[in-house]
């Protein structure tokens, strides 16, 4: 007798009859190591030692096992609190900061306080905002799961569908604890990476990293401190008085969220290849499984066209950074021209912690066009000025686009700055307007 139970005779029990779903539960109903097919495990069992695994816990993701994973990582090594000294050292860096950064942009400062944090601290500093990006992505995960399911089965399987929530919870909380942690080890400030991760108005910079940094370069250390001081400073500059792009830049991740959908049979063949094999009581055997991208779907066209927008955005945000501090350090600070191309190769580089973070929900945390977007914005303030060049911050709509920055020169290069009118040219235009010219 064939032990495929679609093979089987149809008792009336298998809510999944004729869909995809039929040999993958019907095996979690009555078949592997309670007499389903050979080298297939029983999912009901399987399933169990899942939830048993998992702690109870509120929303998406399980958040403590998440900070729990990250701590851990960075305890690993040393990770001392600040001194005193840097502490005040960073906070003179920032006003310095400022004042240099007044001359080169019509935003005003945006820093409101200023901070030195350690590792540990950059973790629970930028939680809340991880929380926001993250949450999304792993309920629609689950939603999209349940609702790849016909309704008969999605009513018989409702247990099954709070079990499999709660694995995707765990598997994200895994990948985020991980990545967490290792990003904490290479970040140099809370915005280092382009996303709004700390309270509004918050400059912080982690000393830990920045020694760690400048001993890789042939720069004296308190010039990175500067330096990077200046592009904390624009960072909270521009998310402080463009209103709209934090918003821009999260809802990005939570439309992406949203495109999240699931091939039923795909998953299932990915279900079956995966879960052959498994010992469900071998606690090795269930963590790989979960590592394993069991439940990874392939992205969908609105998602990509929602990470292409994230990935823009993320880009002219650094593009503007880069192009203000150069002005800002470009009589200034001879080392600067060193600085900026090693922060650019580092950007273009990323790492381990990138990585993990663009496997979870494909997430560029380290934009490709920053270049492009360096030189798009440089260009347009030699040709109309530093007003024209950040008043395309007043809308979204306004914003470069990818095709802009394929061609960052020719991004309104029909535009040039206005030229002064005499008094006599302003009399002419005015009659021409008033006689309905």
């Amino acid at each position: 007798m064939s032990n495929d139970p679609s093979d089987r005779p149809d008792d009336g029990q298998n809510p999944f009859k004729g869909t995809p779903f039929e040999q993958l539960f019907g095996a979690a109903m009555g078949g592997g190591a309670a007499g389903g097919p050979a080298g297939f495990p029983d999912l009901n069992q399987l399933f169990g030692q899942l939830q048993a695994m998992m702690q109870p816990y509120d929303g998406p993701v399980n958040w403590t096992l998440a900070t729990d994973l990250a701590r851990r990582q960075v305890a690993a090594e040393p990770d001392p609190t600040p001194s005193q000294r840097q502490r005040d050292a960073i906070a003179d860096a920032l006003r310095l900061a400022d004042h240099w950064l007044d001359p080169v942009t019509p935003f005003p400062s945006g820093v409101q306080s200023t901070a030195a944090w350690s590792r540990a601290e950059w973790v629970e500093g930028t939680l809340e905002v991880w929380k926001v990006l993250a949450e999304p992505v792993a309920q629609q995960s689950v939603e999209a799961i349940g609702g790849a399911l016909p309704p008969e089965a999605r009513a018989q399987a409702g247990p099954l569908i709070g079990i499999l929530g709660k694995a995707v919870g765990a598997i994200v909380a895994t990948q985020l604890g991980s990545g967490l942690g290792g990003l904490a080890a290479e970040v140099l400030s809370v915005s280092d990476i382009g996303l709004p991760l700390g309270p509004q108005g918050r400059a912080a910079l982690i000393p830990t990293n920045i020694t760690a940094f400048a001993a890789g370069l042939d720069v004296g250390e308190d010039d990175v401190l500067l330096y990077l001081a200046l592009r904390e400073a624009a960072h909270q500059r521009l998310y402080a008085h463009v209103p709209w792009l934090r918003e821009h830049v999260i809802g990005a991740v939570c439309d992406y969220a949203r495109g999240i959908q699931v091939n039923a049979e795909g998953m299932q063949a990915r279900m079956e290849e995966q879960l052959r094999g498994i010992d469900p009581t071998d606690p090795a055997a269930m963590q790989s499984l979960l590592e394993g991208g069991m439940f990874e779907m392939p992205k969908t066209p609105a998602q990509e066209a929602a990470l292409q927008r994230l990935e823009i955005a993320l880009a002219l945000v650094e593009g503007w950074v880069d192009e203000v501090v150069h002005q800002a350090t470009s009589e200034r600070m001879p080392t600067a021209g060193k600085l900026q191309e090693a922060f650019r190769r580092r950007r273009a580089a990323g790492g381990p912690a990138e990585q993990t973070f663009s496997t979870l929900v494909g997430l560029e945390l380290r934009p490709r066009r920053l270049r492009d977007a360096s030189t798009l914005w440089g260009s347009l303030r030699t040709r109309q000025g530093i007003e024209a060049r950040d008043g395309v911050w007043m809308h979204p709509d306004l914003l470069p686009t990818a095709a802009d920055l394929d061609d960052p020169l020719g991004f309104r290069e029909d535009a040039s700055k206005p030229e002064a009118l005499t008094e006599d040219d302003f009399d002419a235009e005015l009659k021409k307007l008033l006689d309905g010219e």
